[in-house]
């Protein structure tokens, strides 16, 4: 969701609508390429754009986030040909997570579908998939067109969040449940007739929204945002500092924390969704779906690695370290794929692929770590418990949020 693994050196990387306000606020000219638009990566300092999420309000330019349209006859059944999860529980105005898979339940990607009505969806990626979803489209009456370009996305996320939309002007935004997503008017002094579709959806594993509007609108959406919430100390983020959020929410990343099947290159690196911890969206009941026979016969027998969250002893995070069964280092039994230093928690946390037996929650291994200390590296073997994920979860991602300050 926060960086894109494409080559775009061949063209210009395409600037989103809010990208003037972003390059305005940018302090340190950090830019990274998502899905063939470039995006800021840091504007101040890290942590003070993290703690923002975890205590006021923060504004995320989500535009490069990969959209689909997909609509007709047959558009819920394609969905849950496609989908691993059931996709006919899910109700009008509702928002689900889910993933799909090839023929051998090797993931593909995870998104997010909207449901707008009986016959249209939207569907949100982080990465294009439309050659995949037109081929899995043969022979149902469906029409899928990517609209990435004619929706502008922002997050609106922290503690703060609701009581700024609110003062922004979207009246009974408090009401919206998690995973609901309303339309509203915006305020008149932003354009008489224009609407704001807003999902309680995020990626911070906190309480927040994503407001999705036309592209004209955007500019005078985020001046209008920042006004709002000036008495929140409302402020915009990157994707590093998203990036810590989210993992201490235990969320998963393509391209980091596993590669699509379609774009692994060694055999062996493609992941489940069982694998992933994310086993819970498989739903073997709903009828047929793309992988259900092989993704049957791995929760028969067991997976034999499963992604995990690991808390490690130091201060020093465990980035790409190799993990081990034993101090000494002689017999590995897995990798980390994320790592950070929690400023919440006060832990050094991870997730990590980690080999059975050793994937159990209670489980010790050794992460192999290297520091830099005057000039020289040394090595450092530091103990990890195998922990539950996710690792903050605050009671307002759930709640009925104030809509005031």
């Amino acid at each position: 969701m926060l960086s894109e693994s494409e080559p775009h050196y061949r063209q210009p990387l395409l600037k989103t609508p809010f990208h003037e306000r972003a390059r305005a606020l940018s302090q340190v000219d950090s830019f990274i390429a998502w899905a063939g638009y470039t995006t800021v990566d840091v504007f101040t300092f890290v942590e003070q754009e993290y703690f923002a999420i975890r205590n006021a309000t923060t504004l995320y330019d989500l535009t490069p986030m990969v959209k689909y349209r997909i609509a007709g006859h047959d558009a819920l059944p394609y969905l849950n040909r496609l989908m691993t999860r059931d996709i006919g529980k899910l109700k009008h105005s509702r928002v689900a997570y889910s993933v799909w898979c090839n023929d051998d339940g090797h993931l593909i990607d995870d998104g997010t579908v909207f449901r707008l009505s009986d016959t249209e969806f939207r569907l949100c990626s982080g990465e294009r998939q439309l050659d995949w979803l037109l081929d899995s489209g043969l022979g149902f009456d469906v029409q899928i067109t990517e609209v990435t370009d004619e929706t502008a996305a922002l997050a609106v996320q922290g503690p703060t969040s609701c009581a700024v939309l609110t003062a922004f002007g979207l009246s009974g935004i408090a009401q919206l449940k998690p995973f609901e997503l309303a339309w509203f008017a915006l305020p008149p002094a932003l354009g008489a007739g224009s609407q704001i579709m807003v999902s309680r959806t995020g990626f911070t594993g906190d309480l927040g929204y994503e407001l999705w509007m036309r592209p004209e609108d955007a500019e005078s959406v985020w001046d209008a945002l920042m006004d709002a919430g000036r008495e929140c100390a409302i402020r915009p983020i990157g994707s590093r500092a998203l990036n810590m959020a989210r993992i201490e929410a235990g969320f998963v990343l393509p391209n980091v924390d596993f590669v699509s099947s379609e774009r692994s290159l060694r055999f062996g690196t493609e992941r489940t969704p069982i694998e992933l911890g994310l086993g819970w969206l498989v739903d073997f009941n709903k009828g047929h779906f793309t992988g259900r026979r092989a993704l049957f016969d791995e929760q028969r027998r067991a997976p034999r690695r499963r992604l995990v969250g690991l808390d490690i002893e130091g201060n020093k995070p465990a980035h790409n370290a190799l993990l081990y069964a034993d101090k000494a280092g002689k017999h590995q039994v897995g990798s980390v794929t994320s790592a950070t230093w929690s400023p919440t928690c006060k832990r050094n946390i991870a997730l990590a692929m980690v080999d059975a037996p050793h994937m159990r929650t209670g489980s010790t291994v050794w992460a192999e770590i290297y520091l830099n200390r005057e000039l020289v590296w040394e090595r450092r073997m530091a103990r990890a418990q195998v922990v539950e994920r996710p690792f903050f979860a605050p009671e307002r991602r759930r709640a009925s949020p104030p809509a005031d300050y």
